[in-house]
């Protein structure tokens, strides 16, 4: 396992900071948060490193961005079950599509308060973090952050892990795939999104959340995934 830096990167810091505001209610549902430039000196860091924190707790669906109107306390979404938990490489293949993935980061790390809470982890436990955008057939499909904690997949490799997950843990680590939380809500393009799903600034987003578990209901993974809304749909049967 690769060594863990002695403290979370500034951004991370700076989110758990602004989520432990929220939860105190000094900022409440709905609240419009402070400029990036308030919060930027607030917090002695740059704008650049405040906007990441901003931009994670968004993809978390903590914060709402609003074009021409700022940054809120995202209003509870209604929910819609969906059943099944599925790999994206089982996904593409069942439709007939040849499934690959363009890596962008991958390094291990100490867990933020989000990931502590949705992994069942401590601060002390590390995990590894893995930015990739996924393709069909060549065509960027979404843009997804993985957060799986080291302990579950410390046996297997860097190429084991992104070449598909699931299939690693069910065929080599003899896990059952259990169940998946998760939360679809409909977000815009960052520049940076844009640039990797070759889109425009701004384009319709579609942002799913979920946590997934081994039978036993152990989390074994938190993906933030953002899916080009014109490419990609989410089929509910009830």
């Amino acid at each position: 396992m690769a060594s863990l830096p002695e403290t979370l990167p500034m951004y991370l810091q700076i989110h758990d900071k602004i989520k432990d505001k929220i939860e105190a209610e000094y900022w409440k549902i709905g609240d419009r948060l402070p400029s990036e430039r308030e919060l930027s000196e607030a917090f002695g860091v740059s704008r650049m490193t405040l906007r990441q924190a901003i931009q994670t707790l968004s993809d978390e669906g903590i914060l709402e961005r609003k074009i021409g109107s700022g940054t809120y306390v995202a209003r509870q979404k209604v929910q819609e079950k969906m059943s099944g938990t599925t790999s994206f490489t089982e996904i593409m293949l069942s439709q007939g599509r040849k499934p690959s993935s363009k890596a962008i980061s991958y390094f291990f790390t100490q867990p933020s308060s989000s990931e502590m809470e949705r992994l069942s982890l401590t601060e002390h436990e590390a995990i590894l973090r893995m930015e990739r955008v996924r393709l069909a057939d060549g065509i960027p499909i979404c843009f997804e952050v993985a957060s799986i904690p080291e302990k579950i997949i410390r046996d297997f490799s860097k190429e084991e892990i992104s070449a598909s997950l699931y299939r690693t843990l069910e065929e080599k680590g003899q896990h059952k795939i259990g169940r998946a939380n998760q939360t679809i809500s409909a977000v815009v393009a960052s520049e940076k999104k844009a640039e990797y799903l070759q889109v425009k600034k701004g384009d319709a987003i579609l942002l799913m959340r979920q946590v997934s578990y081994f039978e036993d209901g152990t989390p074994f993974e938190y993906v933030r995934s953002q899916y080009v809304g014109n490419r990609f749909e989410f089929f509910l049967e009830k």
